[in-house]
């Protein structure tokens, strides 16, 4: 009996030495006790925004789909918003009150001189989630804003809006996982 145990054993230790230097290592993936941060979610109420409702929402959805670690939604019926936004007959412009709420404008001013709507909403939420204006500046920079002319119809924040808007709103843990989508290791 003492054989049979002796030979079993070596046996499986052969086994597990094989099976170790034959095939290739795969390591487990490490375990993480951080679970993954929800975005934030802030409301935006944009019946007053008349003609331009669209271009708010389209606006919205553009940063929904830029940044992970805030989500603009509509607001629901009865519910107040953390956003308003208007159409006036002046210039386009924010008014924050806080990260993450105030009432943005629409200005017609704008629209009638040909500047694109989307970006315009785009441009004008980007203020409501902490960015400055960075004037001058290029047409691949949302924050610029007029200052890249008529002709620029980009509604998109660039890598550095979307990376300061994930700061503002969720820390190390967003800036990770879009590291992580993006395909760079961080440590």
């Amino acid at each position: 009996m003492h054989v049979r145990m002796l030979t079993g054993g070596v046996a499986a230790a052969c086994l597990v030495s094989l099976s170790l230097t034959g095939g290739q290592a795969v390591a487990a993936a490490p375990a993480t006790n951080a679970a993954p941060q929800a975005a934030r979610v802030l409301t935006y109420d944009a019946s007053g925004s008349a003609e331009f409702k669209s271009a708010v929402d389209r606006g919205a959805a553009i940063w929904n789909e830029s940044v992970d670690s805030v989500e603009l939604r509509p607001v629901a019926s009865g519910q107040r918003a953390n956003i308003r936004v208007l159409a006036d007959n002046g210039w386009p412009r924010a008014l924050p009150a806080g990260l993450g709420s105030g009432t943005v404008y629409i200005g017609r001013q704008a629209v009638n001189q040909g500047y694109n709507t989307v970006r315009i909403s785009s441009h004008e939420l980007g203020h409501i989630l902490g960015l400055p204006d960075r004037k001058p500046g290029p047409c691949s920079s949302l924050m610029s804003g007029s200052t890249a002319g008529v002709a620029c119809t980009n509604p998109y924040p660039n890598t550095a809006e979307k990376a300061e808007v994930e700061g503002n709103f969720g820390g190390a843990l967003a800036q990770r996982a879009q590291a992580v989508r993006a395909g760079v290791i961080v440590d």
